[in-house]
C-alpha cells in the first residue's frame, strides 16, 4: 500500500475516534462544554450529517407541539375535522400558562387560526383547545399522540399533554424530534406555511415567531421554539437553499439567543460542507437508525433557572447565555458524529440579519367561526392596498358590516379581525365602543332627515287639495 494512502487511512481511524471533540468546540463557541444535544438530517434522505447526544432523552417543553399539530393534521386528512371547524375554550384552557392567548370561558376558535396561535405564539392554552377539540380530552388525545410516535419510530417519546409543560413522562430526543420533523415536511407538504409565518396579529396585537431564525437567516423555513427549566432552551429548525433542505435540533441551550445561533452553525455546516476529504469519515447512516441511549433525561434546573438566574418561564426569551459549569455528560461519553471535514463555521451570530423586511406582513387570525367558510387560504399573501374589501358574514348574521369597519380590514389573507382587544372579541374592545356610537348617532340623524321630509311634504299636500262638496243628506233607517 503506498504510504500517502497508508497515512490518509491511519489519519481516517484518528478522525474518527477523536472527531466529537474537535467539533464540539466549534460548534459551542468557545463556551465551556454542557449538557446539550444537536442534530443535523438532510429531508429527503434522512441523511445524518451531524449530531452530539442525539439519541439521550432529553425534555420536550414546548417543541411538543410539533407533534399536537402533526395529530391535528392527521385530523384534518382523515375527514375528522376542518380548517373551518369551531372548538370551544375551555376550564382547562383558561388555566394553562405562562404563554397563552389569554382568551375567556366560552371562546370559539377555528382550527386554522388555533393551529396558527399555536405554532407562532406559542400558545399552551390553543394547544388544549385542539386536543380536546380533537380528542375530546387531554389524555385520548395524548393517547393519539403517543401511537403517532410509536408509528413513525420515535422509541424515545412519550407524552402526557399537548403543550409540553412539565411532566417526568414527557420525553423526546434530538433523533426523535428529528423523525417528526421529517414526518410533518414530508406527509403534510400542503401545510408547510404554518412553520414559517413570521407573525400574527389579532385585532391591533401583532405577536412575533418565537423561532427567531424566521426572517433573519438565509432560507430558514421552520419550526418550533421550547423551554422549560428542566429541559433548557430547545429549538427544531429547518431552512431550504436550493433543491437542499436540513433539519437542525438544539435541546438544552443556555438561552434563546444561544439555540438560535447553534441551529444557525449546524444549518450553515450542512449547506457549506464540501471537502475533498469527507470520504475519510465513516458513514452515519440515517436518522431512524441511530441507537437510542437508556439513561434518564438531564435536568437543568439548577444550571438554567437557579436561584443565581432569572430566567421567564417563557419560550419567547433573549436573554443572555448563562455563565457557570455545567453537568457532566451523562454516561460519561459524547457521541459527535460529522460526515465532513470543512473550514470552521462562523459564530451563530454573524450568519444573523437583523432589521430584515419580514417575508410576509403579519398573519391575521380572529375569534369565532370562520368569516367565510370554506375560503380560508392557506398560503398568506403580500396584502394590496386594493384589499379591502369585507370578507362575507357567516349564514345566521342579521346586519352586513359597516363601511367604517370595511375600511380597517384590510388583511394578509382576506380575513377580517375583530377590531382591537387582547382577545380579539369587540366585547373587550374599548376603541370599538366609541365607533360603533359615533356610527349610531350618525344613522339615527340621517334616519330622522329622510323621514321628515316626506311627512312634511303630505302636509303640504293635504293643506292645499282642494275639499270635496259634503254629501248629500240620506234618509234615516226606518
Amino acid at each position: 500500500m503506498p504510504f500517502l494512502q497508508k497515512s490518509l487511512v491511519s489519519l481516517a481511524c484518528v478522525l474518527a475516534s477523536t472527531a466529537g471533540a474537535v467539533v464540539a468546540g466549534e460548534l459551542l463557541d468557545s463556551h465551556a462544554a454542557r449538557a446539550e444535544a444537536l442534530l443535523l438530517v438532510e429531508v429527503d434522505s434522512g441523511k445524518v450529517l451531524l449530531g452530539e447526544n442525539a439519541t439521550y432523552p432529553w425534555y420536550p417543553a414546548s417543541v411538543t407541539k410539533l407533534m399536537t399539530t402533526y395529530v391535528t393534521l392527521k385530523a384534518l386528512r382523515d375527514h375528522r375535522i376542518n380548517l373551518d371547524t369551531v372548538f370551544t375554550v375551555s376550564t382547562n384552557a383558561v388555566a394553562q400558562q405562562p404563554s397563552r392567548m389569554g382568551f375567556k370561558l366560552g371562546t370559539q376558535v377555528t382550527v386554522d387560526n388555533a393551529l396558527k396561535m399555536l405554532l407562532v405564539h406559542s400558545a399552551n392554552d390553543m394547544a388544549v383547545v385542539l386536543a380536546e377539540g380533537v380528542s375530546g380530552s387531554i389524555d385520548k388525545f395524548s393517547d393519539e399522540m403517543n401511537a403517532a410516535a410509536k408509528r413513525l419510530g420515535m422509541t424515545q417519546t412519550s407524552y402526557v399533554n399537548p403543550n409540553g409543560l412539565p411532566a417526568d413522562e414527557q420525553i423526546t430526543s434530538a433523533r426523535d424530534l428529528a423523525i417528526l420533523a421529517r414526518a410533518l415536511i414530508r406527509e403534510f407538504p400542503e401545510y408547510d406555511y404554518l412553520w414559517h409565518i413570521p407573525s400574527i396579529r389579532l385585532g391591533k396585537r401583532i405577536y412575533g415567531n418565537t423561532n427567531h431564525l424566521i426572517d433573519s437567516y438565509q432560507g430558514a423555513d421552520g419550526m418550533k421554539t421550547g423551554f422549560i427549566c428542566a429541559s433548557g432552551f430547545n429549538l427544531v429548525a429547518t431552512a431550504t437553499r436550493g433543491d437542499k433542505r436540513l433539519i437542525a435540533v438544539v435541546l438544552g441551550a443556555s438561552s434563546a439567543a444561544a439555540r438560535t445561533s447553534k441551529a444557525a452553525q449546524l444549518l450553515e455546516r450542512g449547506f457549506t460542507s464540501s471537502s475533498p476529504l469527507s470520504w475519510l469519515m465513516p458513514s452515519l447512516g440515517t436518522v431512524d437508525a441511530l441507537v437510542p441511549v437508556a439513561a434518564s433525561p438531564p435536568n437543568l434546573r439548577e444550571d438554567i433557572c437557579g436561584k443565581n438566574h432569572k430566567h421567564p418561564a417563557s419560550d419567547d426569551s433573549d436573554e443572555e447565555p448563562v455563565a457557570g459549569s455545567s453537568p457532566d455528560d451523562p454516561g460519561g461519553q459524547r457521541s459527535f458524529f460529522l460526515s465532513s471535514l470543512h473550514n470552521p463555521t462562523p459564530k451563530g451570530s454573524a450568519l444573523l440579519t437583523s432589521g430584515l423586511t419580514a417575508s410576509i406582513p403579519p398573519v391575521d387570525v380572529y375569534i369565532g367561526p370562520a368569516r367565510a367558510p370554506g375560503a380560508i387560504v392557506t398560503a398568506p399573501a403580500p396584502r394590496k392596498k386594493s384589499d379591502t374589501a369585507v370578507a362575507a358574514k357567516p349564514p345566521g348574521e342579521k346586519h352586513a358590516a359597516k363601511p367604517a369597519a370595511a375600511a380597517n380590514s384590510s388583511t394578509a389573507n382576506g380575513l377580517k379581525p375583530w377590531p382591537g382587544g387582547d382577545n380579539g372579541s369587540p366585547a373587550s374592545s374599548p376603541e370599538a365602543k366609541p365607533e360603533a356610537k359615533s356610527e349610531a348617532k350618525s344613522e339615527a340623524k340621517t334616519d330622522t332627515k329622510t323621514e321628515a321630509k316626506p311627512d312634511a311634504k303630505a302636509k303640504h299636500a293635504a293643506a292645499t287639495k282642494p275639499k270635496p262638496p259634503p254629501p248629500a243628506p240620506k234618509a234615516e233607517a226606518q
